[in-house]
């Protein structure tokens, strides 16, 4: 789809796709403040519960590896309608759950049924713009995706206080039920599918293989997925760090961890306001050097006396940075898969993020809540790798055809 869009429709489609984009981590942000509580409830360790976060990162991966490549062959539409009513009813069954080991299965499909959001808006994304656009575009919709970061937890507080912890998952149930019709009422086609062949299963995940047959593509998307490995450490340590570690009220971590969503937005808003002179590669390299430098300080404070402003104020570079990498990679990657297989590069990069989270997130919370040190080595080891898989990323764009914005 190449026709001009108008600035309001564009608008629109900025925040209509950005609450398309966010259901996935709702399904993760909003249930935080109540963590400590879910464990109490369910009788389990604080790793048993986090596998809960693990399992619902491994659905978003996989069915985003299924969603995208079906997507390229049949159109976006249909699979958003179908992913966000499986959505509306795995929330609903969470609801009743009273087995940790079930509570944590049903999450694995409503991962599943949640992918298909993050994979669609980027592919919608990349049906309709291309270059600086691209990049302006991705800026915008990761701005309002991010912001639901910062609403959730304070939702999820504010929730908890009134009642218990299955009143989060009501209201996904709700979330799901909205975008679903806002699907079928206010978003058209952006896929003109054109190919009339019988849908078979080697034609649909040609794509894919295409995608790790692209160096360059597969590095830039590893590149983003180690980032968000040192990203869903945070997310899911920041609970049991500042409430158990810290002793922060419920209130105390919502405000905080929306501050933190603050610092994501303004990361995620920054590359579409550089010049075009400034290149993509440039703005992602800086990115990746000040989450390093914040992965030290890190490290850095376990040498002095637990302080909590010590720990408060890298995670906010960190997580300020995780934005910039996140706007940037993004547009690269998804320049590099092309627009005919939009949906099949979406879905590897879905794939690696989600996948290195679901690995480190139980990692971070292995020392229970008697210390943050995972939690500040897996952020910086994160970092290192992503920086140090960047610079031969670059090296690869020497000799590519990859013509750098």
């Amino acid at each position: 789809m190449n026709e001009k869009i108008s600035t309001v429709r564009k608008w629109w489609l900025v925040f209509f796709m950005g609450v398309v984009s966010a259901t996935g981590p709702l399904s993760m942000d909003m249930y935080l403040p109540g963590l400590p509580e879910m464990q109490r409830a369910f009788h389990s360790s604080a790793s048993t519960l986090q596998l809960s976060i693990t399992f619902c990162l491994i659905g978003l991966a996989v069915g985003q590896l299924i969603v995208g490549p079906i997507s390229d062959r049949i159109g976006r539409r249909v699979p958003l309608v179908v992913g966000f009513g499986l959505y509306a009813v795995t929330s609903l069954m969470l609801i009743f759950t009273t087995n940790i080991y079930l509570f944590i299965g049903i999450r694995l499909i409503q991962g599943l049924a949640g992918s298909t959001g993050q994979v669609l808006s980027r592919a919608v994304a990349r049906d309709l713009f291309n270059g600086h656009e691209l990049t302006k575009f991705y800026a915008m919709l990761m701005a309002v995706n991010g912001a639901f970061p910062i609403i959730a937890p304070i939702i999820g507080g504010a929730l908890l206080s009134i009642v218990q912890w299955q009143g989060i998952f009501v209201l996904l149930f709700v979330i799901g039920i909205l975008v679903m019709v806002g699907v079928l009422c206010t978003l058209p086609e952006t896929l003109k599918v054109t190919n009339n062949e019988v849908l078979t299963l080697g034609q649909t995940f040609k794509g894919l293989g295409a995608m790790f047959g692209k160096r360059q593509f597969i590095l830039i998307a590893l590149t983003q997925g180690l980032i968000f490995g040192a990203l869903f450490s945070y997310i899911s340590a920041s609970s049991f760090v500042f409430q158990t570690y810290f002793h922060m009220t419920v209130g105390q971590f919502s405000l905080l961890y929306a501050i933190n969503g603050l610092g994501i937005i303004l990361g995620n808003n920054l590359p579409g306001y550089l010049p075009e002179q400034i290149k993509d590669s440039d703005i992602l390299n800086g990115g990746l050097i000040g989450g390093m430098f914040a992965g030290v300080l890190l490290v850095g404070s376990l040498l002095l006396r637990p302080m909590a402003i010590l720990v408060i104020i890298p995670l906010f570079i960190v997580v300020f940075c995780v934005g910039v990498v996140n706007t940037v990679a993004t547009s690269m990657a998804m320049s590099l898969g092309g627009r005919t297989n939009a949906g099949a590069a979406s879905a590897v990069l879905g794939l690696l993020m989600n996948i290195i989270g679901a690995l480190a997130s139980p990692l971070a919370g292995i020392m229970g809540t008697q210390s943050y040190a995972p939690l500040a080595w897996l952020i910086f080891g994160f970092e290192f790798l992503g920086l140090i898989l960047f610079q031969l990323t670059r090296f690869e764009a020497k000799s590519s055809n990859y013509v750098d914005r």
